[in-house]
């Protein structure tokens, strides 16, 4: 018989958890019996460790690997059996596509996933049809479909991705802002001396648009000297690398510093140091770091893509320009650089308005209310 307070929680990899834990805490204490399934990892082990969790670990690849992703979903349909849960809530593509597919073959009633970034609208050829496929089944299997933001619905319906109902929950995002946390009161006004900071958070890589970024930024030093730029995050190698002429710019800037990932405290002084944030990305789903920065008074430039036009109202908390165009981020910069007024009225309003609509516990209660409307 299977338990009608049991919820899955699913994601690929076990760094993801950070999206559903404290959502998952609330539940339990309200009476659910949460369970976290994703690949192993330290995440996995914490949530099983410190907060109690009942965590089930089945490896799953975020790439494409047949073999692999088989005995994953052998080893998934073998869990959810066992389990017998009333809800299987999914997040991240592969999870998506393997979890789906599981709990529809065990006959899961509620089976959700949440669409946190499209990669097919920027794919072209057979990965683009291959990447739509699996997102169509995915929402195939699924009875519930929730997409992260307004831009990542409209892509799922244009692009012929599922024709079930579907609905943003709140004003979008999963996560939410810890309104506490990214506070610029906690921190003493920084002292710029003279120069002005541009800050990028997030994967040093060509699809957060950072080529673009170092030659708008390198053009802007040349006319204003008194710049920097901050790009934390890591390099990715690999999957999606910068071009040769960027990683040299880099290497000859002391102007760009690149001090690798911050997190906690060390992150939140980063954005109080800076005077303005920059997310040049080509995609997203819906881009905490953009909320994260406008929590701590930052006026954003962004690039007119799903998520960041959500958040980022042109002319009132920022500025958006095209995706991959140098020249239209020079001119954002620039006018951000330039324009102390303009500036500084962006800042106003860039906290309130994160505040009113993607402060954490509101964010996390719509999620609540959401379970508790589809388990009755």
């Amino acid at each position: 018989m299977r338990n009608k307070k049991k919820i899955i929680r699913t994601v690929t990899v076990s760094t993801s958890l950070d999206f559903c834990r404290d959502v998952m805490i609330k539940m339990r204490a309200m009476g659910y019996d949460m369970v976290a399934v994703t690949s192993p990892g330290p995440e996995l082990d914490r949530m099983r460790d410190d907060d109690g969790f009942h965590c089930v670990a089945v490896p799953m690849k975020r790439h494409i690997s047949p073999i692999s992703d088989l005995v994953s979903l052998v080893r998934l349909i073998g869990v959810f059996m066992k389990e017998r849960p009333w809800v299987v809530h999914s997040m991240t593509p592969k999870a998506g596509l393997l979890c789906m597919m599981a709990a529809c073959l065990t006959r899961v009633p509620v089976r959700v996933h949440t669409f946190t970034g499209l990669v097919w609208p920027t794919a072209t050829g057979l990965k683009r049809r291959l990447l739509m496929m699996t997102d169509k089944i995915t929402c195939a299997c699924a009875t519930h479909v929730i997409p992260e933001g307004k831009g990542v619905m409209d892509d799922l319906r244009s692009g012929g991705i599922t024709h079930k109902p579907m609905r943003v929950l709140g004003h979008g995002n999963v996560k939410g802002v810890d309104m506490e946390h990214f506070d610029p009161a906690r921190f003493e006004p920084h002292d710029s001396r003279g120069v002005f900071t541009f800050l990028f958070v997030g994967r040093i890589v060509g699809d957060k648009g950072i080529n673009e970024l170092v030659e708008a930024f390198a053009r802007l030093h040349e006319e204003l000297p008194n710049t920097r730029l901050m790009m934390v995050g890591n390099y990715e190698t690999e999957l999606d690398p910068v071009s040769q002429d960027t990683c040299r710019l880099i290497d000859a800037m002391d102007s760009i510093e690149t001090p690798g990932t911050k997190r906690g405290d060390d992150l939140v002084r980063a954005y109080a140091e800076a005077d303005c944030f920059v997310m040049p990305s080509y995609r997203e789903g819906f881009p905490n770091v953009v909320l994260e920065a406008g929590a701590m008074g930052l006026p954003s430039v962004v690039t007119d893509i799903n998520g960041s036009r959500e958040i980022v109202e042109n002319g009132k908390n920022g500025l958006v320009v095209p995706p991959r165009d140098a020249t239209s981020l020079y001119d954002a910069m620039r006018l951000m650089a330039t324009d102390s007024e303009a500036r500084q009225r962006m800042a106003r309003e860039a906290r309130p308005m994160i505040a009113s609509r993607f402060e954490r516990g509101y964010v996390q209660q719509c999620q609540i209310e959401f379970y508790k409307e589809v388990m009755g």
